[in-house]
């Protein structure tokens, strides 16, 4: 039997399990992987990992997630990699594919035929009244990409500091909140990592181009006026220090946002969601000597810190252990 694994932000995961289960019987080779918000995405490869060694057959498997790009999808997508020949992926999961899904492996010993099967219920499931409200199909014109290749530099939307990079906040909430046309991850470290370059550019959200560049072709891309009027580019940074780089090489940035810098030995966390070196901090005060502002925020809609209070925190802590 094709083993299936539910995966989401928060608990949906075990709410949808539990509905299924209501409506379709008790499901045996099916479990509920969620990331709650004190956890990372190792958290969630881990769970993944144990929930797969508890199938009686792990070469056959189905991770049903709830966003593309997210980190469910992301860590489920870095597994699957190994065995992507047997197992299979579907986001967007609502209640209707979870039945087809179950209805199928009675009949269906592939996760590869039940992936392709329920996309119809899938999408069938979901339904408006009034039915006028119902959008018509698409033109051909509909989602033509902008132009590439006109003259004119990038128009730089956001530029974030985020550990994790390419995942649900950016692929959803800020994707929608600043329009890019391209998402740009920029690194030495993943421009080296095939394996991560390609599970960036499978996490982009319809419609936007993802790309990895080391910081030097950055540099260079910035100062290309030939190639990139009315493009829209989102950068993501791993750290400040990356940052500090571009923006000396002549990369325009104004405003920098500040979502996620992870924890390591070392560093000390003056909140929830930003750790510092002692380096770290010395370069924000070199980033705001050159007039860049910084824009704390892990989502559009939660408020700005104060990252002067932050930094202040953060030297007060690393003091004390020195």
């Amino acid at each position: 039997m094709v083993g299936i694994i539910i995966a989401s932000h928060g608990d949906f995961a075990n709410g949808v399990l539990q509905s299924g289960e209501m409506i379709f019987g008790k499901q045996e080779n099916v479990k509920a992987v969620t990331l709650m918000p004190s956890e990372g995405p190792d958290n969630v490869k881990a769970k993944m990992k144990e929930a797969v060694a508890s199938f009686d057959n792990q070469d056959e498997v189905l991770f049903l997630v709830d966003l593309w790009g997210g980190t469910p999808f992301n860590q489920a997508n870095s597994l699957f990699e190994e065995h992507k020949d047997k197992w299979a992926i579907v986001s967007g999961m609502n209640l209707p594919m979870l039945i087809e899904a179950f209805a199928a492996r009675a009949t269906m010993n592939k996760a590869h035929d039940i992936a392709a099967h329920i996309l119809g219920a899938a999408k069938e499931g979901v339904k408006v009244r009034p039915e006028a409200l119902q959008p018509a199909a698409p033109s051909k014109a509909a989602g033509k990409p902008l132009t590439v290749g006109a003259p004119g530099k990038f128009e730089y939307v956001l530029a974030r500091i985020d550990s994790r990079l390419l995942h649900g906040q950016v692929a959803t909430a800020w994707t929608k909140a600043t329009r890019p046309t391209r998402i740009i991850v920029v690194s030495d470290a993943v421009a080296k990592d095939d394996l991560r370059k390609k599970l960036i550019q499978q996490a982009a959200p319809p419609g936007v181009k993802a790309h990895v560049v080391p910081i030097r072709k950055m540099i260079e891309l910035a100062k290309d006026d030939q190639h990139f009027g009315g493009q829209r580019a989102l950068l993501l940074f791993e750290n400040p220090q990356d940052v500090l780089r571009a923006v000396e090489g002549g990369v325009p940035l104004k405003t920098i946002n500040v979502g996620s810098m992870a924890h390591s030995p070392g560093k000390v966390q003056p909140n929830k969601v930003l750790a510092f070196s002692q380096d770290d901090v010395d370069t924000f005060r070199k980033l705001k000597q050159l007039g860049l502002k910084f824009d704390v925020r892990k989502v559009p809609g939660d408020a700005k810190g104060d990252m002067d209070e932050i930094l202040k925190r953060a030297q007060e802590e690393l003091n004390k252990h020195k």
